[in-house]
């Protein structure tokens, strides 16, 4: 049964969460997480996991439609929508009770409800006092915001709900085109959606290098998705006859129930909660990790963030996070991922900028797995051979950005890379022959 004193408690239990209590126990600490809603939290319930699974069954189908490519003949396919949700239901139950079986594995409890801050050791759970006398860990993500002038509402929906729905939209408008706006678009214009993508700016992905965001958009125009860049969305002009719109623009950090005001925990002024580099905020025995704090909006990031608050909190020598080499990885068809600097930012910072790119037809792979349209990029100063930043738009993506993001963090450069043996043959060939071009001696290209 729940106690109500604990060495380490965490409010909420997402990827962030949850590897933070885990981490916690590791260290000795008796800990609790707090959730209000499903273990897992938004991410696994709600966001990236059902985003992941309904993507894939896109994937899935895309090969078929192209498999006469490869020799093989099959009738024209079609889309039980129904048994896609209930694989994506499927595949959530099974994530969620793995998490389920981590705490108990790690003899961690969950108390459900609220968790609302009484001071810097202590918070009311469902009207319940709970103390945690190393501290607390503050994991409570982000919820999904209106744009101005377009509530919530009606066919007015978030990203969550847009992967949960039940039955395959016939026109779906999706406002913001981002890395969660256009995996929607992907998904669903590939499932058989009529799909509208709309983005303020001037281009697709526009957090993105420049290059990738033009193959981008030309992958996206190929599966039929209407693109409107530099654009607002207008109801009257662009929405009466959708069945759902979909804002993905921008969430904000879930703190409402926090109590942060009566803790005393200060904010920046994106109303963010500001930390130092160990993840502390401004009281003493609080820490803040994943959407709440500076830094992208990424599972992977609040994770990292998760254990070095708790290894702070343990008393162990820790690392800030440099959140320009986390990698970002887009799982729209193409594969879009990233890491560090664009070649624009690196411009701007007044680097002596080299960079070298290649297709992935230029490598053996990309013909033989049938994507040579995909690009490696890797931007590098001259000087030194530094690896300021990686870009890769294609298949397997999402996978082979890590190779330079390792690179980047055992201090490596291009000029490494370009050297490293790769089995032949892969994609990952690419990623050497990059590297090789941005040193000045590429060979397949």
């Amino acid at each position: 049964m729940p106690e109500s004193s604990y060495d380490c408690v965490v409010v909420g239990s997402g990827p962030g969460g949850y590897v933070a209590a885990i981490r916690a126990a590791q260290l000795g600490m008796k800990t609790a997480v707090v959730e209000k809603d499903q273990v897992g939290g938004r991410c696994l319930n709600y966001a990236c996991i059902p985003a992941k699974a309904v993507l894939r069954v896109a994937d899935v189908l895309q090969e078929i439609r192209e498999a006469d490519e490869f020799g093989i003949t099959v009738s024209d396919p079609s889309v039980d929508f129904a048994a896609v949700s209930a694989r994506r239901e499927k595949v959530i139950k099974t994530l969620t009770g793995g998490v389920a079986g981590l705490m108990k594995k790690n003899a961690i409890d969950v108390l459900e409800g609220e968790g609302t801050l009484t001071g810097p050791g202590s918070l009311s759970v469902g009207g319940s006092e709970i103390t945690a006398s190393k501290g607390i860990v503050l994991a409570t993500g982000s919820v999904k915001r209106p744009i101005p002038g377009l509530e919530f509402g009606d066919k007015v929906i978030g990203t969550e709900e847009a992967w949960q729905l039940s039955e395959l939209p016939k026109k779906l408008v999706v406002i913001g085109a981002g890395a969660s706006g256009t995996e929607i678009a992907s998904a669903y214009a590939r499932l058989g959606s009529e799909v509208t993508l709309f983005e303020g700016l001037d281009r697709v992905l526009p957090s993105e290098d420049a290059d990738l965001s033009k193959l981008a958009e030309r992958g996206f125009k190929k599966q039929g998705i209407t693109v409107h860049t530099k654009t607002f969305f207008d109801m009257e002009q662009h929405g009466k006859d959708a069945d759902w719109i979909v804002i993905a623009a921008g969430r904000g950090p879930d703190v409402e129930a926090l109590g942060l005001d009566k803790a005393g925990v200060k904010l920046d002024d994106a109303g963010l909660i500001e930390v130092d580099g160990a993840l502390r905020t401004s009281v003493k025995g609080i820490w803040a990790i994943g959407d709440l704090v500076p830094g992208p909006a990424l599972a992977h990031k609040a994770s990292d963030e998760g254990v070095v608050a708790v290894e702070d909190m343990a008393g162990q020598k820790t690392h800030p996070i440099v959140h320009v080499d986390i990698p970002r990885s887009t799982f729209c068809l193409p594969n879009v991922a990233s890491f560090g600097l664009t070649e624009a930012q690196a411009k701007e910072a007044g680097h002596d900028v080299v960079v070298g790119k290649l297709q992935y037809g230029a490598v053996g792979a990309g013909t033989v797995y049938g994507d040579r349209t995909g690009l490696v990029k890797v931007v590098g100063d001259r000087k030194y051979g530094e690896l300021l930043g990686g870009h890769i738009i294609g298949a397997k993506a999402t996978e082979l950005i890590q190779e330079l993001v390792n690179v980047r963090a055992l201090e490596g450069g291009y000029p490494e890379v370009a050297r490293m043996v790769h089995a032949h043959p892969t994609l990952s060939e690419a990623v050497m022959e990059a590297a090789r071009a941005a040193d000045g001696w590429l060979i397949h290209g």
